[in-house]
């Protein structure tokens, strides 16, 4: 029988990094009275799931889309808050216009009857097969829900007779396409429900197909946008974080973790030296290793492997705070190009800038007025690239080079879809390059969505959530399991947690709580 300490309150943690997995476990560890501080290198909270305010504008850092709500509604709930009422949201509806280079274009719906409607318009014999690819979904998610939430350690977790039952059903030989291949046969309308493994950095066509449950989350739960965007979600997770007694220092990067006889015992930053029972790493993993815990001191995460993995895309981001609105582009818009295929080749493969590149475009101001001044708007503009490829110390894409001839690009492509005359317009800009993401946010090869979700750098095969290679360490975000997408942080946050929480023999004070809260309210968190 597990005994629990009394004296959870004696017990302290430093967690490197205010993002949204770093204040998930911040919020669970201060209700189960652990001390908590949070170390945070930059001006403010959310590391990508943050907010850029300039001249008056508004826009999110990364995340846009405000997805499945149910883990970070009961983080909140365990925690004596009310998600919704801390966070007004607004249910998008359509969700997304998708505009296909081929032909056609697909305004998504989560109104099942519109939705055949529109299907039938490109492909109508696909549209009666949209009912079987939600029910088929539907049973996989439910099914697959257990495992999400549980750590992966080895391959014992894996070879667990409740997961083989389970094979037949996630089918990991099969691609996204692949499996998406036996509901629809339009390659459009394929495309239309696996563009979301960007959310992962991923080719749908490499992407495993457990994923299909990305798109089946957007049309089964819905897509939110949060008032004054995601960065408001991780705004508020401070809010609360610090009413509840933790500690967040921002403006102080994290210099190395202490470690003395294989465990870690706290952290340096230049100002301080903070002693701690644990410490947690909500930081790209592979940067934060490097910069962090010297080399000879990590056994199986060595530089030489961490160099020798996949890692997602990154992408090219454009910021713009616009004079004026265009009031009949959708909120969100996704631009599929004709040759797709030839577009991940050059990402992937080739590290090459496209020449008709796909992209997507937030126009938010249509939905929520407090972005932007009156009569202003904003357009939040992202169009996937390769991520640096380092390779002999120089990279295949010099950005410094490269920006402006891209950025003309990106205004050529925006006109495809109805926004034009955009570059007049502009009041204020920011773009972000690959080199921006890995300077500003020490992103290992500015990679936006980490390391890769493919099926050798999946469950037990991804960095654990307990870290193998230092005693007293956990690891929190999308670098560890279960993986990136903001629902699954708030998961692993959850695994994190109750491991840390475990190993210093607390009982966590959530988990009752949790098991009370009702499904029939499920509202979008955040991907």
């Amino acid at each position: 029988m597990r005994t629990y300490s009394k004296e959870a309150r004696s017990s302290k943690v430093v967690i490197v990094g205010a993002g949204p997995g770093g204040l998930a476990v911040a919020m669970l560890l201060a209700r189960s009275g652990v001390q908590v501080s949070v170390l945070e290198k930059r001006n403010q909270v959310g590391g990508r799931t943050s907010t850029i305010e300039r001249d008056g504008f508004k826009f999110d850092v990364g995340p846009t889309f405000f997805l499945y709500p149910k883990v970070l509604r009961e983080i909140f709930k365990t925690s004596g808050y009310d998600l919704d009422a801390e966070v007004p949201m607004t249910r998008l509806d359509p969700q997304y216009r998708l505009v296909f280079g081929a032909g056609g274009e697909l305004l998504a719906t989560p109104n099942a009857d519109r939705m055949r409607q529109a299907i039938a318009m490109i492909s109508p014999a696909d549209a009666a097969r949209l009912e079987n690819f939600m029910a088929q979904n539907r049973k996989k998610l439910a099914s697959f829900i257990p495992f999400l939430q549980s750590p992966f350690e080895s391959w014992k977790d894996l070879a667990k007779p409740e997961m083989m039952r389970l094979l037949p059903l996630l089918a990991p030989w099969r691609s996204l396409d692949q499996d998406l291949q036996r509901h629809f046969k339009d390659e459009r309308i394929r495309l239309g429900f696996s563009f979301q493994s960007k959310y992962l950095g991923m080719s749908p066509f490499q992407c495993p197909s457990l994923f299909s449950i990305l798109s089946f989350l957007e049309y089964e739960h819905g897509v939110f946008h949060p008032t004054g965007g995601c960065g408001a979600i991780t705004q508020a997770m401070a809010r609360i974080a610090r009413e509840m007694g933790v500690k967040i220092l921002l403006n102080e990067p994290v210099e190395r973790v202490l470690v003395e006889n294989g465990k870690a015992i706290g952290v340096e930053t230049a100002h301080y030296t903070l002693p701690a029972d644990a410490v947690v790493v909500n930081a790209d993993f592979a940067g934060a290793m490097r910069q962090m815990v010297p080399n000879h001191l990590r056994r199986k995460w060595t530089n030489e492997t961490l160099a020798k993995k996949d890692y997602s895309c990154s992408t090219f981001m454009m910021y713009l705070g616009i004079d004026g609105c265009y009031d009949d582009v959708s909120h969100h818009t996704i631009y599929l190009a004709e040759d797709y295929r030839q577009n991940l080749k050059d990402i992937e493969t080739l590290h090459r800038l496209s020449a008709n590149p796909s992209f997507y475009v937030q126009n938010a101001s249509v939905t929520d007025l407090t972005l932007a001044p009156k009569g202003k708007s904003t357009l939040y503009v992202l169009l996937p690239v390769t991520h640096e490829t380092g390779s002999k110390g120089s990279n295949s894409v010099d950005w410094e080079k490269e920006t402006p001839r891209f950025r003309k690009l990106a205004f050529e492509q925006l006109a495809k879809i109805g926004i034009k005359d955009v570059e007049r317009r502009i009041v204020t800009e920011k773009i972000m390059t690959p080199s921006g993401w890995s300077g500003e946010f020490n992103l290992y090869k500015g990679a936006t969505f980490s390391m890769a979700h493919s099926l050798k750098q999946m469950l037990h095969l991804r960095p654990h959530n307990r870290f193998e290679d230092v005693g007293q360490m956990y690891l929190v975000g999308g670098g560890t399991h279960p993986g990136s997408g903001l629902p699954v942080i708030f998961e692993s946050a959850r695994i994190t947690s109750r491991l840390l929480l475990e190993d210093l023999k607390i009982e966590p004070q959530w988990a009752s709580s949790v098991s009370a809260i009702s499904d029939d309210k499920l509202v979008g968190v955040a991907s």
